[in-house]
């Protein structure tokens, strides 16, 4: 069986875990605490990072980006990386903007420092940053909304890795209830779409111990 190496609320292993349920390919999940260094571990994925994915061959794939590329090359069937030059190049415009420019400015508050440092044990959150990353996800909201308002999807008119790097960020940002969707319906609506997708089905029944989803987490209305 192909495996997994995640954790729970990382938007990069959220990423891979879409696109290998929207190519309905089959994977065993296995968590990885990746403060603890696990010596095994990072003889697979030098950088001790998540994701890393392990064919049923014993292939090992590290990095997000990189397993996402692999995926689309060695299965053709549901092409996620668009269809034309220009589909393909906006494409990873918007999925670089997610997992760089995004993943720094909001994430990495939101979801790395409030709750991963929390689950590694590491204290409390830095106030600063989190003031900063809410400032920072109110900007992205707005540029996701206008991109949904002209586009069927976000980097066309097929769904792409481009919506599923931008969902998986924002879902782990959303467990915990900590996205205005109120403020940006068109960003709202495009993430309902998204998220009623069947490959969307499995993060939604995500529960991390000690950090409660909120209500409208798995609710495909809001």
């Amino acid at each position: 069986m192909r495996i997994l190496y995640h954790l729970p609320l990382s938007p990069f292993s959220r990423k891979v875990r879409l696109v290998l349920a929207e190519k309905r390919l089959p994977f065993e999940l296995r968590v990885e605490k990746t403060w603890e260094r696990r010596p095994d571990y990072v003889a697979m994925n030098p950088a001790g990072t998540v994701p890393t994915l392990v064919e049923d061959n014993g292939f090992i794939v590290p990095d997000s980006a990189v397993i996402c590329e692999y995926l689309d090359e060695a299965y053709q069937d549901h092409p996620l990386l668009g269809h034309t030059m220009a589909e393909r190049v906006e494409v990873r415009r918007l999925v670089a903007w997610w997992d760089g420019k995004f993943a720094e400015g909001v994430s990495r508050g939101l979801v790395g420092e409030k709750h991963l440092n929390r689950l590694a044990g590491r204290g409390y959150p830095d106030a600063t940053l989190l003031r900063a990353s809410y400032a920072a996800l109110r900007q992205h909201l707005q540029y996701l909304g206008s991109l949904a308002e002209h586009r069927q999807w976000i980097a066309g008119a097929h769904i792409s890795l481009a919506d599923f790097a931008a969902a998986a960020h924002l879902s782990a940002i959303d467990y915990a209830g900590d996205v205005d969707w109120a403020a940006v319906p068109s960003a709202k609506d495009w993430y309902a779409r998204v998220k009623s997708r069947p490959s969307f089905r499995a993060l939604l029944a995500d529960r991390v111990p000690g950090v409660a989803p909120c209500a409208h987490y798995a609710n495909l209305d809001f």
